[in-house]
């Protein structure tokens, strides 16, 4: 691989965890208040309904798919105008096919889950947004070919905007459950509306027998490995949704999306940046493992930080704010939660990264190993301890981390250890503050928030003092991005 390729790949690259992390930066702190409005005003039972239903749709949803759009992304060589009209019109047949069938079981799925009006609509609501979603799949592949995340971004923030608008407003006013209806319906038409605005692509249909046989060889695979994701994910939240009352499946919906803030802050854009980039640097094994050392480091200094910040300040805050103490029964569920999202922020841009490669068999054991646990462990201990035995029964599937890090070695050469070791260590001084600060001022916010201050500075010492080079790498290679440097 040349060196201008390499130099094209890191900028670009730099350039799309830059507009991501901006945009999610944005968009977390949208949602933060729209989410913290939401809870206020919404009882845990309204989160659980939503919570449940989303799950069932995104459970459909996978008979959509099979693993086009991420075969497309994966190739090696320019796609074609054949590869793109396959890929749309085998995927816009399952999802019609599957949308169809959804509205006819609609009214079943409300007497399962003895849903009322409100709930059917929020279902049908969420089974057309996802129609809609669909047809936004070959101009946001286009542009994450190009690595053109900048351009991607730009529909996240509008629907994003335009979901949390209509439901807090709605909420705000009394409309329950139907606050989420009329906002996902704004965020499915506003966010198609701006896809093809920024990247407009000719709809076409037709399939080609050689090129759906191409690439149904990496996409069967793939989505074989999304559907035991989804068994391990969304299927569990049906499943939820049945066994427990829909308060408690709202006490975990809560519970993970704040223990979750991190990772969606920074760990989705590093990865989503990560996964073209990486298969960009799959010829050069060397070069991959610098990649996967600085992603791990990146993720780490950002990440563990962050999660120490959040689960300083949540007993406080809902201990000040009124009409925040129904969310109480749930902090338990956050602190194992978060946890467990440390341990996600390393895992993912490893199993990633055997994805970028076409290693698609190794994760997908992984997945069958994580399925199996899933639901082994989850249903045991949720007989064990109640709701919380989700959040617990996750991070100890979690710390199946050092199963990854083992396979990812064997492929190629990097330290884990190395990448991660200055951040722990300075997460672990960080959090002494807060801790010595509870058992002498105990819950009062203000004195937390100093707490945690204080721990931050010495945090931002101590790396710098330790991981000055690798910083100063980052620091120089972000600078790439400014337009007085890429002028010069």
């Amino acid at each position: 691989m040349s060196d201008i390729d390499i130099a094209s790949i890191k900028k670009k690259s730099f350039s799309g965890i830059a507009a991501l992390f901006s945009r999610t930066l944005f968009l977390q702190l949208v949602a933060f208040g729209a989410t913290f409005l939401l809870t206020i005003f919404l009882s845990p039972a309204i989160f659980g309904v939503f919570y449940v239903v989303s799950a069932v749709i995104s459970f459909l949803g996978y008979f959509s798919d099979v693993g086009l759009a991420a075969a497309l992304i994966q190739k090696k060589d320019d796609l074609t105008r054949e590869d793109l009209v396959t890929t749309f019109t085998i995927q816009q047949f399952l999802v019609g096919l599957v949308s169809i069938i959804s509205f006819l079981l609609s009214g079943r799925i409300a007497d399962f889950y003895r849903l009322d009006s409100a709930g059917v609509y929020l279902l049908q609501a969420l089974i057309i947004s996802f129609f809609l979603s669909s047809l936004k799949t070959i101009p946001s592949v286009l542009l994450e070919r190009r690595l053109e995340f900048h351009k991607l971004v730009i529909p996240n923030i509008l629907e994003t905007i335009g979901f949390y608008l209509v439901a807090v407003i709605l909420a705000w006013r009394g409309f329950g459950i139907s606050s989420f209806t009329a906002g996902v319906l704004v965020r499915a038409v506003v966010g198609l509306v701006a896809v093809y605005s920024i990247e407009p692509w000719r709809v076409g249909m037709g399939i080609s027998k050689r090129v759906a046989t191409r690439l149904l060889r990496f996409g069967v695979p793939f989505q074989i490995n999304s559907f035991l994701a989804l068994i391990k994910d969304d299927l569990l939240t049906v499943f939820l949704g049945k066994v427990l009352p829909f308060t408690e499946v709202g006490y975990i919906g809560w519970a993970k999306k704040w223990a979750e803030v991190p990772l969606r802050l920074v760990m989705d854009s590093v990865v989503r940046v990560a996964f073209p980039a990486f298969s960009r640097l799959q010829q050069d094994m060397t070069l991959l493992g610098r990649a996967i050392e600085r992603t791990l480091f990146g993720l780490s200094v950002t990440i563990f930080p962050l999660t120490v910040v959040i689960a300083t300040l949540v007993r406080p805050m809902i201990d000040v704010i009124p009409r925040y103490h129904k969310w109480e029964p749930a902090l338990l569920s956050f602190y194992l939660f978060a946890l467990s999202s440390v341990l996600a922020c390393l895992s993912t841009p490893l199993t990633n990264a055997l994805n970028a490669i076409g290693k698609i068999k190794i994760t997908l054991w992984l997945m069958v190993l994580w399925t199996s646990l899933t639901w082994v462990v989850t249903v045991l201990f949720i007989r064990l301890f109640g709701f919380h035995g989700v959040s617990a029964a996750l991070l100890f599937i979690a710390s199946t981390l050092v199963i990854v890090v083992a396979l990812v070695k064997r492929i190629v050469p990097f330290s884990f250890w190395r990448s991660i070791r200055v951040p722990t260590v300075g997460v672990c001084i960080m959090g002494l503050f807060p801790l010595a600060g509870r058992v002498v001022f105990g819950n009062g916010f203000v004195w937390n928030l100093l707490a945690i201050t204080m721990g931050g500075i010495l945090y931002i010492v101590f790396v710098w003092r330790f991981e000055r080079n690798t910083l100063q790498v980052i620091i120089r290679d972000m600078q790439i991005l400014l337009p007085w440097k890429q002028s010069r």
